[in-house]
C-alpha cells in the first residue's frame, strides 16, 4: 500500500467528515470507498463505450441493423412474458 496526499477544501472536508460519521467509518475509509467506487465507475463506462465501439463497428462492416420499431416491439414482448424471436439483421434501405 501507498501513501497519497489528498488536499480538501475545508468546507468539503467537513462534509466528508459529517457523511463519515452517519455511514458510521472514519472519513479516511470513506474516501478511499468513494475512490473505489468512482473508479469502478470509469471502468465499466470504458467497458460499456468499448462494447458499443464494437457494435457500431460490426454495423457500419455489414450494413445490417435493426429497426428499432421492430426491437422496441420484441423486448416489450419479453417484459411482457412472450415468447419471441429475435428480429433478423437486414440492410436497410437510405
Amino acid at each position: 500500500m501507498s501513501t497519497t496526499t489528498i488536499r480538501l477544501p475545508e468546507e468539503l472536508k467537513a462534509r466528508v467528515a459529517k457523511a463519515a460519521k452517519r455511514a458510521g467509518t472514519t472519513a479516511h475509509g470513506f474516501i478511499l470507498d468513494a475512490i473505489a467506487e468512482k473508479t469502478a465507475q470509469a471502468e465499466q463506462r470504458a467497458a460499456f463505450d468499448a462494447e458499443a465501439e464494437e457494435r457500431y463497428a460490426r454495423i457500419v462492416a455489414s450494413g445490417k441493423t435493426i429497426p428499432w420499431s421492430e426491437m422496441r416491439g420484441h423486448l416489450e414482448a419479453r417484459l411482457a412474458g412472450k415468447a419471441t424471436k429475435v428480429p433478423a439483421a437486414r440492410k436497410l434501405a437510405r
